[in-house]
């Protein structure tokens, strides 16, 4: 394919300098007699790196997610109050095992006790 020489026009006068139309057609001089091609405008490509954000992580399901924070750190999350309710409800659990297992002996102690007077 050939390509076409831009040529770029000479305006000599202030009556030349007249505004095109809006549908961008060349103006023709006074002066100037034989019609000129219309001139190609190159528009300036101007290349700009959109900066963004970083975004964060986003959970992904069967997938190992990132541990940003140190072993040696302490926060409360929820996680941790998940734990200190389950292990408040173990230990609420073995106190009354062992409650009910030293009332159970003494009863069978008293029971014990009452057979062998009699």
């Amino acid at each position: 394919m050939a390509t076409v020489k831009k040529t770029t026009a000479k305006k000599t006068t202030a009556a030349a300098k007249t505004v095109a139309t809006k549908a961008n057609v060349p103006t023709v001089s006074k002066k100037t007699v034989a019609a000129k091609k219309p001139v190609s405008k190159t528009a300036k490509n101007t290349t700009r790196k959109k900066v963004s954000a970083p975004q964060p992580v986003k959970m992904r399901s069967f997938r190992v997610s990132p541990n940003n924070p140190s072993f040696t750190t302490f926060k409360i999350t929820r996680q941790t109050l998940y734990w200190i309710i389950i292990v408040g409800f173990i230990i609420a659990m073995q106190l009354w095992i062992i409650a009910m297992q030293i009332e159970t002996s003494d009863f069978i102690e008293n029971q014990l006790t009452e057979l062998n007077n009699q």
